[in-house]
């Protein structure tokens, strides 16, 4: 079968074209056969190594965490899935560029009548969203969020989700001017430059502040959300876009000022608390597939095009979810 990965880290350029073995699913595995593979942040860090070195077969690390496709073959030990059917699946180990992929049956769900190239699009982004709004958020109907990187997969996924959950009001931040003109096309009740964002957002809710903020930004960003907090609010974690430092919060100024601040990493979910990454996954599917939750289709590249694509997305020129078109 037909692969995309490398053999050793670095820029968009190391990713290639190779053959493997199609692989044979064991027990509580599914074999799919991938239609498209979403893209996402995790998948540049793991090309630039971040997460180590290439050890795959052949020498070869194979990225990808969300595909949809075709159930081509059980394990044993899999119930309420059956060949034939479509399917989105999220895999915590990578390997979605690929023609076919193994998947645990716990992290692959039907998509009903979403489109498959839609549902790609699902398993990373839409059960990390929910886990920061719901899990690590703790969000109320009626409370302000604010989400960094606005425009990008998971910030576009959670505004919705925040709408569907009852936020009474949602901001989001962008990086470049060019990107403000999508508040409405993205449900937001105003975007601001994420340079400029506190006096934005201050003045917006009456210099109140926000009860929610969602950062996968990190550095002065993350420092200067924590200022922009109503009392009790939260700012929850779950990225590094910027590749600052680590950054340390005083334990007394979250105390004095009644700021709360928490994590969340899918890949823990994945491993600790699997039931909770597949309930959300099957609730986004459902919510997408019957209109209860509003999304935009994602722009569709073909998978020959992932260098270029990696380069766009890794440089902030892209906007939205991008799937790679596999068949």
């Amino acid at each position: 079968m037909r692969a995309w990965g490398f053999t050793s880290n670095g820029g968009p350029e190391v990713l290639e074209e190779f053959e493997r073995p199609r692989p044979e699913p064991g027990p509580g595995q599914v074999l799919v056969r991938v239609a498209y593979a979403g893209l996402n942040f995790a998948e540049v860090q793991h090309r630039r190594g971040e997460f180590g070195e290439p050890d795959g077969l052949g020498g070869y690390d194979v990225p990808g965490l969300e595909i949809s496709g075709v159930v081509v073959h059980l394990g044993s030990d899999v119930e309420g899935l059956a060949v034939g059917s479509s399917v989105a699946a999220y895999l915590p180990h990578f390997g979605g560029y690929a023609e076919f992929v193994l998947a645990e049956a716990e992290f692959v769900q039907p998509v009903g009548a979403l489109p498959l190239a839609d549902a790609a699009a699902v398993p990373c982004v839409y059960p990390t969203a929910y886990g920061v709004l719901t899990d690590a958020g703790r969000l109320q109907g009626g409370e302000t969020v604010l989400i960094h990187a606005a425009a990008g997969g998971v910030g576009s996924a959670a505004a919705r989700i925040a709408r569907a959950l009852g936020a009474a009001r949602v901001f989001g931040t962008v990086g470049s001017p060019g990107k403000l003109a999508l508040a409405d096309r993205l449900g937001y009740d105003a975007l601001f430059l994420r340079d400029e964002v506190t006096g934005g957002v201050l003045e917006a809710t009456s210099g109140q502040g926000v009860d929610l903020v969602l950062d996968p930004v990190g550095g002065p960003v993350r420092r200067a959300s924590l200022d922009l907090l109503a009392p009790f609010g939260r700012v929850v974690v779950y990225g590094d876009l910027g590749r600052h430092e680590d950054w340390q919060a005083d334990v007394r100024d979250l105390w004095k000022n009644n700021r709360g601040l928490a994590g969340y990493n899918i890949g823990d979910v994945a491993r600790r608390s699997p039931d909770t990454l597949g309930t959300h996954l099957a609730r986004a599917l459902s919510a997408l597939a019957s209109g209860e939750l509003a999304h935009q289709s994602p722009t569709v590249r073909p998978m020959q095009d992932v260098v270029a694509v990696h380069r766009a997305f890794e440089s902030g020129r892209t906007s939205g979810k991008v799937v790679l078109a596999v068949w």
